[in-house]
Formats: C-alpha cells, sequence, structure tokens
C-alpha cells in the first residue's frame, strides 16, 4: 500500500474542520497509520517547503504554518497519493470543484486547509521529516476487504 503525508493546516483546526476532513479521508478508504497534533517548529516547516525559498509567498507560508497547532497524517491506501489529493480539490479554494475538502470549505487563496504529497518521492521525504522510527505504524483493518477485493492476494 501507498503511504502519503497529509497535513491539516492551522486553519483547519481554527476552524474546527479536523473531523470532517478525517472523516472524508477516512470514508474514501484512506487508512490513518500514523498521527499526532503539533506545532510546527519553524526549522521543520523551513525544511519542509525548503523548495519553495525565495518565491514571494514564501516567509508568508512559514509564519501561516507556525502560527498554530496541526495535525499531521500518515495515510495508506491504494493511490493514496493521487486519491488524497484529488479529495482535497484544487490549492486554492476559490478554484476549488465542489465535492472537495477545499472546494466545500475554503474560499482563500492563501489559508488552504490541508496539504497532502504529490508524488511518491515527496511522500517518503516527508514523512520522514514528521514521524520518526515507530511512529508510522503496518496494520491491517478489519474494514480492508470490504474497501478492497483482495481476492488475489493484493488490494484491486
Amino acid at each position: 500500500m501507498e503511504k502519503t503525508l497529509i497535513i491539516l493546516k492551522p486553519d483547519a483546526l481554527q476552524r474546527g474542520l479536523c473531523g470532517r476532513i478525517i472523516t472524508r479521508l477516512e470514508e474514501k478508504g484512506l487508512q490513518i497509520v500514523g498521527m499526532k497534533m503539533m506545532q510546527i517548529p519553524r526549522a521543520l516547516a523551513e525544511k519542509h517547503y525548503e523548495m519553495h525559498k525565495g518565491k514571494p509567498f514564501y516567509d508568508g507560508l512559514l509564519r501561516f504554518m507556525t502560527s498554530s497547532a496541526v495535525v499531521v497524517m500518515a495515510l495508506a491506501g491504494r493511490d493514496a497519493i493521487a486519491i488524497a489529493r484529488k479529495l482535497m480539490g484544487a490549492t486554492f479554494g476559490s478554484k476549488a470543484e465542489p465535492g472537495t475538502i477545499r472546494g466545500d470549505f475554503g474560499v482563500s487563496n492563501v489559508f488552504n486547509l490541508i496539504h497532502g504529497s504529490d508524488s511518491l518521492e515527496s511522500a517518503q521525504r516527508e514523512l520522514g521529516l514528521f514521524f520518526g522510527a515507530g511512529e508510522v505504524l503496518e496494520w491491517t483493518p478489519a474494514i480492508q476487504g470490504w474497501v478492497y477485493d483482495m481476492s488475489k492476494g493484493q488490494a484491486e
């Protein structure tokens, strides 16, 4: 199963949307294999967003991401990265389609509620930044056989 990092950003927590967002991810069939609440230290935010250093929005992004608590999750599932990104919707809430997390809960072009890894490489890097050894678990939920066709021994 593919793994991805999800961050419920400060605006999601401040607006009391975490439960609703997590429910959407779980109802789709994504499995939580790691989760914690934290306030991101500036040094970690800088490392996480280092690819954006020098861009006009970088300093504001760091201020936003370190301004309040976040919920960090490791999710697993077949094609977890693509599925999570589709559920998230377009980056800006004002442009995101209804039915997506950002489309239903966001209008801002700055505060966009949720981060999700954009590739396998990013997911591995990001999971390593936010989770230490033993914090991402391997477990099989009882419902897995009803989420995926497992008749061939793997998720279909």
